[in-house]
């Protein structure tokens, strides 16, 4: 039997750069389709649209907006992590606590967070007050979630001898359960990333005049759509490697753990 000379992991790289180039082709047809009724559409095309990008980082005109976005998703989620670690711990701890809040809670997660905004900037005002509410809003229900369910499926064993031991509440709490949940609250902050990507763009259309929203706004009104086009790109490529980190420091996590 003759094996394989390739890695799984080359073979995944292999499809994923297959995947990505299928991508582009059907970005270009869908371009070239347009511009028989839409002139402005050749703009929208792969070729200047990574001509423009390759363009806007050479001339560091997208760096304090990618930082601006950068420092409100690092903001909204650690007020995400914040507020629903301890939630979450609270709720995986108490079953009658979890029984009172699961309906409350499923009720707020499904209410789109952008439902928010009008309300958000009434009480917040314009600025980053406003995001960092909606930001935090959106994340904070995988991690609340997650980290329950992470509680819940707590050894009781350790539980048992952490008690034997006469170990203080504060120890239980740092050297048993956090270790133990760690896992599952890194799960919750992936999601958390993935939700706070995508709410990102729209809430940074809310007045403020950086991030990579407000470019957005400020390329459509200066007709600039392969520079759109190119941001786009930018907040794609950005998204996955932030989901990319997180899922590394998942891995590194379970697998630390499992040699222990």
């Amino acid at each position: 039997m003759i094996r394989s000379l390739k890695s799984p992991s080359s073979t995944a790289w292999t499809y994923g750069i297959a995947g990505l180039a299928a991508l582009v082709a059907l970005w270009w047809l869908g371009a070239h389709l347009l511009q028989s009724g839409i002139p402005l559409a050749s703009a929208l095309s792969p070729g200047p649209a990574l001509a423009s990008l390759y363009d806007l980082l050479a001339q560091n005109q997208l760096t304090t907006h990618t930082l601006m976005s950068m420092k409100r998703v690092a903001v909204g989620l650690a007020l995400a992590l914040l507020l629903g670690v301890p939630i979450g711990l609270a709720i995986g701890s108490s079953r009658l606590l979890e029984k009172s809040t699961s309906s409350a809670f499923q009720f707020l997660r499904m209410i789109s967070p952008l439902s928010w905004m009008p309300i958000a900037v009434m009480v917040f005002g314009i600025g980053d007050a406003p995001i960092y509410f909606l930001l935090t809003f959106a994340a904070v229900w995988p991690i609340i979630l997650n980290t329950a369910a992470g509680v819940k499926q707590l050894n009781p064993k350790w539980l048992l001898l952490a008690k034997s031991l006469s170990a203080t509440r504060t120890e239980v709490l740092f050297r048993i359960v956090i270790p133990g949940i760690l896992g599952h609250i890194l799960t919750g902050v992936r999601l958390a990333i993935g939700i706070i990507w995508i709410v990102l763009v729209p809430c940074e259309m809310l007045g403020v005049s950086s991030g990579l929203g407000y470019f957005i706004l400020d390329t459509r009104d200066r007709l600039a759509y392969s520079e759109l086009m190119a941001v786009i790109v930018l907040i794609g490529a950005l998204g996955f490697a932030l989901d990319i980190l997180a899922q590394k420091l998942y891995q590194y996590w379970t697998h630390s753990t499992s040699n222990d």
